[in-house]
């Protein structure tokens, strides 16, 4: 389960990595940042059968690695070094680029987003950071278990209320840098329902320029549920990058 790391190290490069062949997308300035630390903390929360609070393993994840590529947000930074941290009220894509083990991890629909809405919760207790983790974690969840790229868009679109139905050309067209989800998770999974394979879907998520960090970090978690799978050399390059307890978490979850 690499896809939201990849989509991450990809975006952390900016716009252009949109024209790159895929074999050129990693070189020695390669990196991984927040979204990846953040990903492999809740998967860890799922290996440890969710028994604890999610911002257990934030917590611990986060002041391991402390200054990452991408400097955590100002409230974020400081929520981690709180004693009984509590949640800030924010509608941040956080919670959705951290949500992805969530959409693999469970059986049903309902487990998906009840546990997508836990993940959030500790941090993004707004009611759009909780939406964006559960539209990612659903349509992970959907796209694993088979379901077309019509039923996703559908489905995302009567639960989430989201506009996932526009082109990608459409959705550049005055695309900008943002932060909250409901700016960043529709057009990510706007960038999937328009490609082709994995690899065209992280080329449409950083074609977009503005925040390609967030915006491939939430692609690439989908589109590695419906494309099944990551390129060998794709997987091969990540995991150089990766640490090796990151590697460990992404590695040991269910696919």
């Amino acid at each position: 389960m690499l896809g939201a790391a990849i989509g991450n190290i990809i975006g952390l490069r900016g716009a252009d990595g949109q024209k790159a062949r895929p074999c050129a997308w990693f070189d020695h300035h390669s990196t991984y940042g927040t979204a990846t630390i953040c990903t492999a903390a809740v998967g860890d929360w799922i290996l440890h059968g969710c028994s604890q609070s999610p911002a257990v393993f934030l917590q611990k994840w986060c002041r391991r690695y402390p200054h990452p590529h991408d400097p955590y947000s100002l409230h974020f930074g400081s929520w981690l070094w709180q004693g009984d941290p509590e949640p800030y009220g924010s509608l941040g894509a956080g919670a959705a680029m951290r949500v992805s083990a969530v959409g693999w991890a469970f059986n049903s629909l309902s487990e998906t987003l009840n546990f997508a809405c836990d993940s959030a919760a500790v941090t993004h207790d707004h009611t759009e950071g909780i939406k964006g983790a559960q539209a990612v974690a659903a349509a992970i969840f959907w796209a694993r278990t088979g379901e077309s790229k019509a039923f996703i868009r559908d489905n995302t679109a009567r639960l989430f209320g989201y506009d996932v139905g526009r082109s990608i050309a459409r959705v550049r067209e005055g695309y900008r840098f943002h932060h909250n989800s409901p700016d960043i998770v529709p057009p990510a999974l706007c960038a999937f329902l328009d490609s082709e394979t994995f690899e065209d879907a992280l080329r449409l998520a950083v074609s977009l320029g503005g925040n390609t960090a967030a915006v491939a970090t939430i692609t690439a978690s989908v589109a590695e549920a419906y494309y099944r799978g990551i390129a060998p050399h794709i997987k091969q390059k990540t995991l150089r990058i990766l640490p090796d307890d990151i590697t460990a978490v992404l590695l040991n979850l269910p696919t």
